[in-house]
């Protein structure tokens, strides 16, 4: 069956498009919304292009209009946030346990929490003079970038990257490999057992599970222990 998604995010959302083209040519997984907190991101002008609805949803109508957008998101089942700037509320994460995804651009727990965003989070690499850096795929918890992680990607720090260029770098692993984490997430055939067993722990514990036979096809990432 096709899970029918929603991307939220607040900016250029190239990962958003990525993530629409990636479902359209693979199938398993439709965006069938998309959701900005700002009129004039042009995510949404990437949503128009390829005829995707799309809804403004405020700092304010979070924070105030529960009903608003619990029902902007009611035929969805999934929500995953693409670079999407403001706070999940709580009861949001209560409607959609464990089904709310987020990319960060760092190895968590490394360089996380508030105010730990885009270029924010690169500079803080570069100033710590971190040998590697890459992107953490995880669930949505009550606490930011606390969410039990689904997988991990690397690539090496040169000392003399800039700050642009760890940015370049971290972004080319965001187009690689998120639309293909979510795939293999929102299939049934590959990952019925581990969507089961992390909707009921939220994290991933210490019991041994068999990372291959679920990622049969997943390159280099890893799956990692919740924190």
């Amino acid at each position: 069956m096709t899970k029918k998604i929603a991307v939220f995010a607040s900016g250029n959302g190239t990962n958003c498009e990525n993530i629409i083209q990636y479902f359209r040519n693979n199938g398993g997984a439709e965006v069938a919304l998309v959701v900005s907190s700002s009129k004039s991101a042009f995510v949404l002008q990437r949503a128009e292009r390829y005829g995707v609805p799309s809804a403004v949803i405020t700092k304010q109508q979070f924070e105030n209009e529960q009903a608003l957008v619990l029902q902007t998101v009611a035929e969805c089942e999934y929500i995953v946030l693409a670079g999407f700037l403001l706070r999940i509320p709580d009861y949001l994460i209560e409607r959609f346990p464990n089904r709310i995804i987020n990319i960060h651009p760092s190895l968590l727990p490394k360089f996380g929490g508030k105010g730990m965003w885009g270029h924010h989070v690169h500079e803080a690499v570069k100033e710590a003079k971190e040998a590697e850096t890459g992107i953490t795929i995880h669930y949505v918890s009550s606490e930011i970038d606390k969410g039990g992680h689904i997988a991990q990607f690397r690539v090496a720090i040169d000392e003399n990257d800039s700050v642009e260029d760890i940015e370049k770098k971290v972004h080319d692993l965001e187009k690689e490999h998120f639309p293909r984490v979510l795939g293999k997430l929102f299939s049934e055939s590959d990952m019925t057992e581990y969507e089961r067993y992390c909707r009921e722990q939220a994290v991933i514990q210490e019991e041994e599970f068999d990372e291959e036979r679920c990622f049969p096809e997943m390159p280099e990432g890893q799956f990692v222990r919740g924190h």
